[in-house]
């Protein structure tokens, strides 16, 4: 799985677990509607650390709870 992948899936995943829409992370977070999108439509190579900092603040949870799931363990991830 690709890294960009990986945060696709874990954002959803977390979206899922708040009861949050794309929209209300918008609302939250102040990240656009359409880079959110973007994100889990794995529309980007990358995304910047800013972004992901600024979504983890909308949906109240720090970096290291985002990037602390089994999506991004060592052999989960394409080099």
């Amino acid at each position: 799985m690709k890294l960009n992948q990986a945060i696709s899936a874990r954002l959803t995943e977390l979206l899922k677990e708040k009861r949050m829409t794309q929209y209300q992370l918008f609302i939250k977070s102040g990240v656009p509607k359409s880079t959110i999108g973007n994100v889990i439509n794995c529309s980007y190579d990358s995304v910047k650390l800013r972004v992901i900092h600024e979504m983890c603040q909308g949906l109240g949870v720090s970096i290291s709870e985002f990037f602390d799931s089994p999506l991004f363990q060592e052999g989960n991830l394409e080099p």
